[in-house]
């Protein structure tokens, strides 16, 4: 356990035992929230996704937007980094790639609030590629 050597460290520890413990009791019905993966794989890393994934977390939490936001590995689309997946409740998820903080903004202000489809929406390719 790392030590605590200011007040600015001790809240430091309290937000991230909080998130944890927000992802543990949002997760046991994820499917009635709004889902957001941020894919945080090096190129992901690299092209600013963790900012994306912590403006997500902060405006989702501020604007009373019942949601989840988690991390997940490549989702194969490295040249579109910073790439998200939005799932709204009973709907098929999208992915959205070349998210900054101003696309970030508009997925939410658009599309999460209003289900108005943004610029920015990598095609599903994956139904059409046959298993051999």
């Amino acid at each position: 356990m790392t030590k605590v050597k200011s007040l600015a460290d001790l809240k430091k520890m309290k937000d991230s035992l909080q998130s944890k413990v927000d992802l543990r009791e949002k997760g046991e019905n994820p499917e009635s929230r709004v889902q957001i993966k941020v894919a945080m794989a090096t190129c992901g890393i690299a092209s600013g996704a963790k900012t994306v994934m912590e403006f997500f977390i902060d405006e989702l939490a501020k604007r009373s937007i019942d949601s989840v936001v988690t991390q997940t590995g490549c989702m194969g689309y490295c040249y579109a980094e910073p790439t998200i997946e939005v799932k709204l409740p009973n709907q098929e998820p999208v992915v959205f790639g070349y998210v900054d903080k101003k696309k970030a903004d508009e997925i939410i202000e658009k599309y999460i609030k209003n289900g108005e489809l943004v610029e920015g929406i990598i095609p599903v390719n994956y139904n059409t590629v046959e298993n051999k």
